[in-house]
């Protein structure tokens, strides 16, 4: 299964949101709260390209984007064949 990780912030309900899609498939993912800001918020803006909102997903390093995009992606028959590999 691949490694997906996501970018959080406390009580965001877009967060919640793609929480909850990728539960509904049976992923786990490594969840990173930035609620607090510091170094771990840098790093998402670095690697997803200067975003600044959450959630910003990565599945196996490859960045997806926020809780529309994966939802899109999902909708596109795209987001089960990432998450198998």
């Amino acid at each position: 299964m691949a490694t997906v990780e996501i970018y959080t912030k406390f009580l965001c309900p877009y967060c919640a949101r793609a929480k909850s899609l990728l539960t509904a498939k049976g992923v786990s993912f490594e969840e990173v709260d930035i609620s607090m800001g510091g170094p771990k918020r840098s790093e998402m803006i670095a690697r997803s390209g200067g975003r600044t909102t959450v959630p910003q997903i990565f599945i196996d390093g490859r960045h997806i984007g926020g809780s529309d995009d994966l939802a899109a992606l999902d909708r596109a028959g795209g987001l089960d064949p990432l998450l198998a590999a």
